[in-house]
């Protein structure tokens, strides 16, 4: 039942946790490579996990994803791309959630509470993702000084502070080559997802929808038509 019920989850975390590992083996065999031209010895794992060079490429990827997923939540509350199953409907009127006290025993227990909990958890997913963005910048920001720190040690140059390496170029360059690969991915999505089908997937809309329906419960939505259509039909016969 457990996996049955978090099969999604448990994949995605259990690939996560691989793909770490696979990222630490071989950066640290790049890093032991990169100090042994410079005539210094290898480190141990230890002091690799540690270490700016893994930490700072590390954080640098969690950031653009929290940045892209956090953007992305906030853009289609607001924004359309009529066609894609990554939008809402512009032409469907949109069903608010119910969120006065008492409404559903089955809510959440902020639902419950009072309206500023309430409000801040009608937005809560939005703003958790913009900050888990600011926690991994500022720890992008910390273990990428210290991997210039460690490169700068390496070819006898001065150490960099906080506020000098935020205002290196070098920084922002890590920080921009990812965010814009996040961004262009996450638009060939919701364009693709418009032509494009992928039975089964909720990213995707039914197989048979038309091009221009947008959002992915176009399919139910008609189901429901058809069964009003269909009781409404009965009734006049």
């Amino acid at each position: 039942m457990i996996w049955k019920n978090n099969s999604l989850s448990i994949v995605l975390f259990l690939i996560t946790v691989v793909l770490i590992g696979a990222m630490f083996l071989t950066g640290w065999q790049v890093y032991d490579r990169e100090l042994a031209e410079h005539g210094r010895l290898a480190i141990g794992a230890a002091d690799y996990l540690t270490s700016g060079h893994f930490l700072s490429t590390m954080f640098e990827n969690w950031e653009s994803e929290f940045l892209e997923k956090a953007a992305y939540v906030v853009f289609t509350a607001f924004l359309i791309q009529r066609g894609s199953a990554e939008s809402r409907d512009p032409d469907e009127p949109q069903d608010q959630d119910n969120d006065a006290p008492g409404s559903n025993p089955a809510s959440p227990w902020p639902v419950r509470s009072g309206k500023l909990v309430r409000w801040l958890y009608s937005y809560s997913l939005g703003i958790v993702l913009v900050l888990i963005f600011v926690g991994t910048i500022l720890l992008h920001l910390t273990s990428s000084r210290e991997k210039a720190n460690m490169e700068a040690e390496l070819h006898g140059q001065p150490q960099v502070g906080y506020w000098e390496h935020l205002g290196e170029a070098e920084f922002w360059f890590e920080s921009f080559q990812k965010w814009q690969s996040e961004f262009m991915s996450t638009g060939a999505l919701v364009v693709l997802s418009i032509f494009l089908r992928f039975r089964g997937s909720p990213e995707s809309k039914s197989v048979s929808a038309p091009h221009s329906e947008t959002g992915k419960e176009t399919e139910s939505r008609n189901r429901n038509r058809a069964i009003v259509t269909a009781v409404a039909c009965s009734a006049l016969l």
